[in-house]
């Protein structure tokens, strides 16, 4: 293209103050560094990724002083216009190949295999141009096998030829060349070498700056910086899974899709299961997931399974790296991790109380708990903040195409992963998936923050910790939405050393407590019941109020059969034997409503008839129900006691929700040897033999 068909008017580069991290950069790895807010100035009109224009600017604009900037960016702006088509030029393109019988441009190349074609065809195309059905020859297309999965950015040179042709039509685009967009050299040796020169902290800057952001910003506290650096993990450790879920806005996406050559992003979360892994016929051209270090997909909630077999070939190949379709195919194995960002409305503390963090996911996945304990990690994306024009550096950070080909070539083939053996076990609570999910955690970061493996005993067990929340959120929504199968949740780690065993709680967990520490007013008591449609333990608040009338009953806020039939029958049991017990009122003479709040997911529930029977009497005698107390059992309308079934859930709900005593029948007390420790640790658990004794117990002498 000519310099006049493109008036790229670049704005003078702003006089930013270089400081002593940008000096050392310089000094350590000069030509692989570059101010990080120029790529701004040659974003207008070009949709190009950003590590192809870092490209440019690496080979020009490596430097902090300003006139040699300028003159850098005059050479990268006739670079772009004379190589950087935009995507209303397909047609100029063509025209001026015609007339000059070759060309040289940047273009996204992407190639096809035409197995209808006698011997099988391969033809390229350019995504910008607009050029399509393009000779391509098949070496150079097995030299670059990504060129099948999503393109490659690359230097091209076309030649056209109007005596080609194929079957009968003209075809005159040859592509003669092709140099993918990459940095000359990306030494591990001189990479280690440099990385010794800074402190911990000031390559943690260094990486956010290469990120684009400006980790001296105030609001850049050194939690948030680990939690921004997470997102390169899958990037420098093979098969990572990572889940971030949080407020619109916090950028959660941009690493993946611009930062690295070697990661893709799908938008919306769609996919075709032949695309990511294999076609499951000939030619059996394998997918994305061979091809890339990672697949993240954006906006998850948009996602779906068409099948459930569709589903489990995504959890097969989260938990082994490997897939099979076919027996054509056989066992085919991948590299790439999975990423999916998603958007999580709403406070993350009720969320977090009342249901669990996976809601943003489409339904077929939502509640499949095989699916999400794949999780390596799940990075918090609610405690970043919204990116504002502040949080952009403009200073010096790595090229970006030089920092992946760091992290492609020499970091990803290493593993840290027993690093932390060396100073720590791992606590009784942590399962064979969560011993390899912190593992991975913990040797990505050591990989990020030292490439070459050497860190203190102190170092590691920083990173140990953060990787064994990561997991244990992952875990903490499997027991909200499991029960007593995901019971251990209680990660930790034990130094070998003095054998002080450290357990890692999540933030967000410390807000869940439901049961207020004091007494509650008279009816007013908390259960839980069992969902039998939806096969889910549910946390429920009764509310009861009792005043003279003519005898109506009356149950508001849930009113499903099961809870009307409870409710209804501890009533009409409490009018019939209240003078047995002492009640000195005929229930008959007042009016009597029964509010039932759901607090936890759940529609129904048909075991709630003690709770009833206790909110009804404690409203009557006006007596306060006891602190942090929930009432578990269901009685006949003759007040015979059943067995409470699922006691380990009901007692796992319980605890999480603030309870401190729970009542159950005696005939339960043969479940004793099944219950988890940390549950029997945590509650006061009381038996009662018939309902006037349960009554008795709740109630504040």
């Amino acid at each position: 293209m000519n310099s006049h068909d493109q008036n790229i008017d670049l704005p003078s580069v702003d006089e930013v103050p270089v400081d002593d991290l940008d000096r050392k950069l310089l000094e350590t790895f000069a030509g692989r560094v570059v101010r990080k807010d120029l790529v701004k100035r040659l974003k207008v009109g070009f949709n190009v990724p950003v590590y192809v224009l870092e490209y440019l600017l690496g080979k020009f604009c490596s430097t902090t002083n300003r006139d040699e900037i300028e003159a850098g960016l005059r050479q990268v702006k006739d670079t772009i216009t004379e190589r950087i088509v935009r995507a209303d030029q397909g047609e100029l393109v063509k025209a001026r190949l015609q007339k000059q019988r070759s060309m040289k441009i940047i273009d996204l190349c992407t190639v096809t295999f035409d197995e209808k074609d006698q011997g099988g065809k391969y033809w390229a195309r350019l995504a910008a141009s607009g050029l399509d059905f393009i000779h391509v020859e098949p070496d150079l297309v097995h030299k670059h096998e990504r060129l099948f999965t999503g393109g490659i950015w690359a230097n091209i040179e076309l030649s056209y030829d109007e005596t080609i042709l194929h079957r009968g039509v003209t075809r005159p685009f040859v592509l003669q060349r092709l140099a993918p967009i990459q940095i000359a050299s990306a030494r591990y040796d001189e990479f280690v070498e440099g990385r010794r020169q800074f402190t911990r902290d000031e390559w943690t800057d260094v990486l956010l700056r290469t990120m684009g952001y400006e980790p001296a910003h105030p609001d850049f506290t050194p939690r948030r910086k680990w939690l921004y650096l997470l997102r390169l993990v899958p990037l420098v450790e093979k098969n990572f899974n990572l889940v971030e879920l949080g407020p619109r806005g916090t950028g959660k996406s941009y690493v993946f899709r611009e930062l690295s050559p070697y990661s893709i992003l799908l938008s919306g979360g769609q996919v075709t299961i032949p695309k990511l892994f294999a076609s499951n016929a000939p030619p059996y051209e394998p997918g994305l997931v061979t091809r890339w270090d990672l697949v993240a997909f954006d906006e998850v909630a948009g996602s779906h399974f068409k099948k459930p077999e569709d589903k489990q070939l995504y959890k097969d190949y989260m938990e082994l790296g490997s897939f099979s379709r076919g027996s054509a195919k056989g066992t085919i194995q991948g590299e790439a991790g999975f990423v999916f960002n998603g958007n999580l409305d709403g406070e993350v503390e009720t969320i977090a109380r009342t249901s669990h963090l996976f809601l943003p996911f489409p339904d077929t996945i939502r509640n499949d708990m095989a699916f999400h304990d794949r999780w390596h990690a799940y990075l918090p994306g609610w405690e970043l903040p919204k990116m504002q024009p502040g949080y952009f550096t403009a200073h010096m950070g790595f090229i970006a195409d030089y920092i992946a080909e760091i992290f492609h070539n020499e970091l990803r083939p290493r593993s840290y992963a027993d690093h932390y053996d060396r100073h720590f076990h791992l606590g009784s609570h942590v399962e064979e998936r969560d011993r390899k999910a912190i593992a991975r955690s913990t040797s990505g970061l050591i990989k990020l923050l030292h490439p070459d493996g050497e860190c203190t005993k102190a170092e590691i067990e920083e990173y140990l910790q953060f990787s064994i929340e990561l997991r244990r959120r992952v875990k903490e929504q499997l027991r909200r939405m499991g029960g007593i199968e995901y019971a251990r949740v209680n990660l930790s780690y034990i130094d070998k050393e003095n054998r002080h065993e450290t357990f890692v709680t999540c933030k967000e967990l410390g807000s869940t407590q439901i049961l207020p520490d004091s007494p509650l007013p008279p009816g007013d008591v908390f259960t839980v019941g069992h969902d039998p449609a939806e096969g889910r333990y549910s946390l429920f608040r009764i509310q009861c109020s009792v005043a003279p009338g003519g005898g109506r009953f009356a149950v508001v806020g849930m009113t499903s059969k099961g809870i009307r039939e409870s409710a209804r029958m501890s009533y009409d049991y409490l009018r019939a034997n209240g003078k047995k017990i002492g009640l000195d009122r005929d229930l008959g003479q007042y009016d009597v409503s029964l509010q039932v709040m759901r607090l936890t997911p759940g529609n129904d529930a048909d075991d709630l008839g003690m709770a009833f029977y206790i909110a009804l009497l404690s409203a009557t005698l006006g007596r306060t129900i006891g602190a942090q107390l929930v009432v578990l059992g269901q009685m006949s309308l003759h007040g015979v006691l059943s067995r409470v079934e699922g006691l380990g859930d009901k007692l796992r709900v319980a605890m999480d929700a603030g309870a401190r005593r729970v009542l159950i029948p005696t005939e339960n007390s043969r479940d004793f040897a099944a219950l988890p420790a940390e549950v029997l640790d945590k509650l006061r658990i009381e038996f009662y033999s018939e309902p006037s004794q349960a009554a008795f117990k709740a109630l504040v002498e």
